[in-house]
């Protein structure tokens, strides 16, 4: 008797190399939120509403980026978060994957339940979250110049995303408000910004146990539309937010390194700076004072490039730290003052 072969549980999508990965449209990714980790932290962003007496819970549908479309209280959650493969390659095509760790993934749904809430209840049209927040009908901007030391808004994204707009001063400051064991009266005591936590902490008070207005389950813009290829939507996503721009650090990383062969059992340059990476961070925010964290962020892109160009130490290690310090210095600057802090969510 013959035996049947038991289908392969490992999704196709393993077995595709990037290239293949990227002339796939995104409608046939078949990829869902079910099964997946984001099942759970949905359910987390549930139970946290339902702590704090918010029966609302917003929907959630797989689409090409974070967003909370206007008029509709759900969540748009990015397609790569639903399986690893198309996370590593994200990272591969934009350096980084938008939430995906189990913090920083609640932290954007926490975000963009806020938007859901501000929707659900319809709570921008009301007299004081316009004086407390600013005029919602300013033009949203593609990029915006943060205020680095202002205390009137709470820090919750990076990049003071609360800064960007009177709605996300909003969504911000009630993710904050809705993080469990948040200790904002402490943590934001004597800031501008506790005013802004104080009408919220009243307002949500004023919605627990009330259903929502707004009740539309829209999907807007689900995977299952999408006909475009990854690769036109790597193309499109970089071209927006900027992150083909590392090639301008290539002319002062090789001036740096080294790619010759006569270096070429040096140790690379990835390595290197990934050894120096704290001393790196806390030597420039010590000098620059702005937050480590932005640092190794422009520090990432600096190791990825380095790493894509093969490059390898050149000089010795101490001149090498020197140098580089100075060009982290400079591009750090470059990439906080020069108006390109992206608007995304």
């Amino acid at each position: 008797m013959s035996r049947r072969k038991k289908k392969s549980t490992k999704p196709v999508l393993d077995f595709l190399s990037d290239d293949e990965l990227l002339d796939m449209r995104m409608c046939d990714l078949g990829v869902t939120i079910a099964g997946t980790v984001l099942e759970d932290r949905i359910e987390q962003l549930y139970d946290e509403l339902a702590e704090r007496g918010l029966p609302f819970r917003p929907h959630c549908w797989l689409s090409d980026e974070w967003f909370s479309p206007d008029g509709v209280p759900g969540i748009a959650i990015p397609f790569y978060l639903a399986h690893p493969r198309l996370a590593r390659l994200e990272r591969k095509q934009v350096l980084e994957v938008e939430g995906g760790n189990q913090e920083w993934c609640m932290k954007i749904l926490r975000h963009e339940a806020g938007h859901c809430i501000d929707t659900a209840y319809r709570l921008r049209r009301r007299k004081n979250y316009r004086e407390t927040f600013g005029r919602v009908s300013a033009p949203y901007p593609d990029y915006y110049r943060p205020k680095p030391y202002s205390r009137s808004y709470v820090l919750h994204l990076d990049m003071w995303y609360a800064q960007s707009h009177p709605v996300e001063d909003f969504a911000e400051t009630f993710a904050v408000w809705l993080r469990p064991r948040s200790r904002w009266r402490t943590q934001y005591r004597d800031w501008p910004a506790m005013r802004k936590l104080e009408y919220v902490n009243e307002i949500m008070g004023s919605v627990a146990h009330r259903k929502p207005m707004v009740t539309s389950r829209a999907h807007i813009d689900p995977l299952r539309t999408l006909k475009k290829t990854l690769r036109e939507h790597y193309q499109n996503k970089r071209s927006h937010y900027g992150v083909d721009h590392p090639s301008f650090y290539d002319g002062d990383l090789q001036r740096l390194f080294s790619n010759k062969p006569e270096h070429a059992r040096n140790v690379t340059a990835c390595s290197f700076l990934r050894r120096c990476r704290t001393d790196l961070r806390k030597s420039v925010a010590k000098w620059t004072g702005e937050y480590q964290y932005t640092i190794d962020q422009v520090l990432s892109e600096m190791i990825e490039r380095c790493r894509e160009l093969k490059l390898r130490l050149a000089y010795s290690e101490e001149q090498t730290k020197q140098d580089i310090m100075v060009l982290l210095t400079v591009q750090t600057m470059n990439y906080l003052h020069e108006g390109n802090h992206r608007v995304a969510l």
